[in-house]
């Protein structure tokens, strides 16, 4: 279900890939972000998402003009995810109502996979 708001000039409908699409570039230009991640059905392994396909990591469910978003992230190894999860938080709510100018509920994370680099 897509977002639709209409004014006197018309109505403007947002898709919920385009809100996904936002809400994944939020969250990965936060320090300590890696990436978007989704895990194969059929054999669960965690995959890394390309920049082009966030949207895939990400479940934006539109109810009574408040958005929910669920994200699937990668984060860097030897970072606190506690403050990594809240900074993700407070940037998608903040800056994806401050874009869409709706309100947005809540923000869920899950964290599937931890990067570690040599």
């Amino acid at each position: 279900m897509a977002t639709k708001t209409e004014n006197k000039n018309g109505s403007i409908v947002i898709s919920n890939n385009v809100i996904a699409n936002a809400a994944g570039i939020i969250a990965t230009s936060c320090y300590g972000v890696v990436g978007m991640a989704i895990r194969s059905p059929k054999d669960g392994i965690v995959s890394l998402l390309k920049p082009s396909n966030l949207a895939k990591g990400i479940k934006v469910s539109v109810s009574e003009n408040e958005i929910t978003v669920d994200m699937y992230i990668v984060v860097q190894y030897g970072m606190n995810i506690n403050a990594i999860c809240e900074s993700i938080m407070h940037s998608v709510k903040y800056r994806l109502s401050e874009i869409i100018g709706m309100e947005v509920k809540a923000v869920n994370i899950s964290v599937e996979s931890i990067r570690v680099t040599n």
